[in-house]
């Protein structure tokens, strides 16, 4: 049996977890915060673009017109009324509220939704492929993935050529120092928690357009993207890529053995990547 197409399939698996893994990143890189909350925010997102699909009888790719101003506004208010209070040497405290968050969160959505189950209908796109070495690759999986290095490119140019992507990297070197030189931190960190939930956003429409989720899909959804993170290594961005990928192909080579060693592959291949490489394949700084 030949392995291409489940290495393709895992590669552009891969994608999706880069999306889940990009905000993440994002935040622990400039703030030092690990949101737990954050696979909740994408389902979160998920229902937001639910509803806006439902009301206006829209494409889901249509609803990130209003999902992603929404998640941003979400977050800025989110870190500079609530998380910015947190933020500390300790680590605690905003692991605790963020724990707490996830809570309200799933527990908000079980009530506005019930525990079903919901998908966002995206037409013949779901079931499209094409045939690339005589391996069909489904139209939305290589969407995603092209939606995974285009994000991560806009990234890059981000915070190596714009005014704010400099001053996000000067608050993550020193935040002491950017505040002297008269930066408001508080600010920052309430636009870098705004664009990492821009990017939840466009992660949660192409996770609803390509599985169901329900209020409590969240968890699993943080623990891929934490994993692409730390096998990517932390504050590397292609980092993140490449270990969705890792990731990814982990998962469907394990699901080739048999269907139900296919998260189990990608949890083990991650707790060895840890083992032996603690800072990741391709940390920032090695």
């Amino acid at each position: 049996m030949s392995l291409y197409e489940p290495i393709l399939q895992g590669i552009l698996l891969g994608g999706l977890y880069a999306l889940f893994a990009a905000g993440l990143s994002l935040i622990f890189g400039v703030m030092r915060l690990v949101n737990i909350a954050h696979g909740d925010l994408i389902v979160f997102a998920a229902y937001i673009a639910y509803g806006v699909v439902s009301a206006f009888g829209i494409h889901p790719a249509l609803s990130l017109i209003l999902v992603i101003p929404i998640m941003g506004v979400f977050g800025y208010y989110l870190q500079v009324l609530v998380l910015n209070r947190t933020l500390s040497d300790d680590l605690l405290p905003p692991l605790l509220v963020t724990f707490g968050l996830s809570i309200i969160l799933q527990n908000g959505l079980l009530t506005a939704f019930s525990a079903d189950s919901r998908r966002l209908p995206a037409g013949t796109i779901e079931t499209q492929s094409i045939s690339i070495f005589g391996i069909s690759l489904g139209l939305l999986p290589l969407l995603t993935f092209a939606v995974a290095i285009i994000l991560i490119l806009a990234l890059e140019f981000f915070f190596s050529r714009t005014r704010t992507g400099r001053a996000f990297r000067a608050t993550s070197d020193d935040a002491e120092m950017a505040r002297a030189i008269g930066l408001n931190t508080r600010k920052v960190f309430g636009m870098a928690m705004a664009l990492s939930l821009m990017i939840v956003a466009v992660a949660a429409v192409l996770l609803g357009m390509r599985s169901n989720f329900d209020p409590f899909s969240g968890p699993a959804r943080l623990i891929y993207g934490f994993e692409a993170v730390i096998i990517g290594g932390l504050g590397s961005l292609w980092g993140t890529l490449l270990g969705g990928i890792v990731l990814g192909v982990s998962q469907s080579l394990g699901a080739q053995i048999s269907p139900s060693f296919q998260v189990i592959t990608g949890h083990l291949v991650f707790f060895l990547i840890l083992a032996l490489r603690p800072r990741g394949l391709f940390p920032k700084a090695d």
